[in-house]
């Protein structure tokens, strides 16, 4: 095998839905897609491309070993069947591999494993030297051992956080469909396929994500999206397309690398006739004659928009898929962690400045203590937590003639009484009721049975609340704390000077940093 050209290899990341693997109804492995899709990861790899494939189905393999007709709904039940079928799945896998020569490697995560960054960064080098071994590695969430906490969710989650992790070029949605659509093709005749996009935020208002997966599998179009964002922010392009034909996977590859380098030659893509299927062990180029080539349109007929074809490129025909355009500013390797693999273990929230100043590249991503107005949740320090900023609203008009202050906490009574609040402590940012109750002795008010009540005789009860709680407040990213819940709560709002004096030592003068912002002001 001639060498690839220089810059020609790239990293690729095909993930493969269980409805894709195993037959909907009978269970039975589709052995015609799963051989398709060897043959192209043996051709990817022929041509000097690193090739990850994420691999789903252990559940819905374990259902045909077991003879079920349905998957089960509880946890465990769920949990023993993925035992049952990922040594079977891992097993076909290698069977198929095997008849071409190609080793592979099983590896099973959890948002666990990675949630750690030693371990992160340990999960990161097992992949890079199985692919300078040659290895195609198999991956899938380890279901056995995973509960709700630390799920990925989806494979489609899972398939997006391994090609970040890799820094992949591409990352590619196998699925039932060939593309996004902006609403589900079976069920609406008049359904336009989106070729190109650019703003995941803005395709969302333009398409329909409601339709669910398969009765094995647990996505849809939504965890789709949600893969593209986290893809793409990395810098990855995605691309979603049918697992009908995985080899349409190197023409896709062969049209888009054609589309940015504006080369007029003609690339054997779906022309309306079949053309030769590659050999997985004989690479060639596959061309066509220019006759065959077609203008690049959507379903409506119109050139695609935002594609940024040039006159050239566009009478190259397309195959069908979805490209998601990756960000022209990637997330370096650590924000990227931070932002989509760590479980936010509280919140931190903001003022509208500070969410201004985060936003721009140059803060670092690092938020000083002036910026932070309140903390919601218990976490220690070095733990993901999340960034929420306040969003001020308007006061409603005061019934009573009396004017309050708009964030004055408020005491929360249980049962009929009149109570006037006044502030006790500013610093803890809790209020106290002076009580009025009418026949009865203040002083005979008895500690309640927990924190933040107070047990009247008639057993009323007040409740302190947190003046947080009332707040509109939106989560706008991610960061990790370098101080715990209880000391950021201390500093709050302060100068960075006064750290080191109210919490008697200053590791940092940033409360939260690495921190990601994905929503805008």
């Amino acid at each position: 095998m001639a060498p690839p050209r220089s810059g020609s290899s790239k990293t690729i990341v095909i993930k493969l839905g269980t409805s894709s693997i195993v037959h909907e109804t009978t269970h039975q492995p589709l052995l015609s897609t799963l051989s398709a899709v060897v043959e192209t990861v043996v051709y990817l790899r022929t041509l000097g491309h690193k090739v990850v494939l994420v691999s789903s189905g252990a559940i819905g393999v374990g259902l045909k070993r077991m003879e079920m007709a349905n998957r089960p709904k509880s946890l465990s039940g769920k949990q023993a069947l993925a035992a049952i079928g990922q040594g079977r799945l891992i097993a076909l896998w290698d069977n198929l591999f095997g008849q071409l020569g190609q080793p592979i490697a099983q590896v099973l995560l959890t948002r666990g494993d990675i949630s750690d960054r030693t371990r992160y960064l340990n999960a990161v080098n097992t992949f890079k030297e199985l692919l300078s071994l040659g290895v195609v590695p198999i991956v899938n969430e380890n279901d056995t051992v995973s509960v709700s906490e630390i799920k990925f969710g989806d494979n489609d989650t899972l398939s997006a956080i391994t090609s970040s992790m890799l820094h992949a070029d591409y990352l590619f949605l196998l699925t039932d469909v060939d593309g996004l659509y902006t609403s589900n093709p079976r069920k609406d005749p008049n359904a336009k396929a989106i070729h190109t996009v650019s703003s995941i935020a803005a395709i969302r208002q333009q398409v329909s994500t409601t339709t669910l997966g398969s009765n094995l599998g647990t996505g849809g179009m939504e965890t789709k999206l949600i893969a593209a964002e986290i893809a793409t922010a990395a810098g990855v392009t995605t691309i979603i397309t049918s697992s009908r034909d995985p080899k349409n996977i190197l023409k896709i590859i062969q049209y888009n690398s054609a589309i940015q380098s504006g080369s007029s030659t003609p690339l054997d893509v779906s022309s309306g006739r079949s053309s030769p299927d590659p050999s997985p062990l004989t690479p060639t180029p596959l061309v066509l004659e220019p006759h065959t080539s077609i203008p690049i349109t959507d379903a409506s007929g119109l050139p695609s928009v935002g594609s940024g074809a040039n006159t050239s490129a566009s009478l190259v025909a397309r195959p069908p898929h979805t490209l998601f355009k990756p960000s022209p500013m990637p997330l370096r390797d650590l924000k990227a962690w931070t932002s989509h693999t760590l479980h936010p273990s509280g919140s931190v929230i903001i003022d509208s400045g500070a969410h201004q100043v985060l936003s721009k590249r140059e803060s670092g991503g690092r938020l000083l203590p002036a910026g932070v107005l309140a903390v919601r949740g218990a976490f220690a320090s070095g733990q993901a937590v999340k960034i929420l900023v306040r969003r001020d609203k308007p006061e409603p008009p005061s019934t009573s003639g009396v004017a309050t202050e708009p964030n004055t906490p408020m005491i929360q009574p249980i049962g009929s009484m009149t109570s006037s609040i006044s502030t006790l402590d500013g610093a803890l940012g809790l209020s106290v009721a002076s009580l009025s109750v009418e026949d009865e002795d203040i002083d005979d008010i008895t500690p309640g049975a927990h924190a933040g009540t107070r047990l009247l005789p008639d057993e009323d009860l007040v409740v302190l609340k947190d003046p947080s709680e009332d707040w509109e407040v939106e989560e706008v990213g991610r960061g990790l704390a370098n101080y715990n819940y209880a000391q950021i709560a201390r500093v709050k709002g302060m100068k960075s000077a006064y750290i080191s004096e109210i919490l008697g030592y200053a590791d940092s003068e940033y409360v939260v940093e690495n921190i990601t912002i994905r929503v805008p002001p």
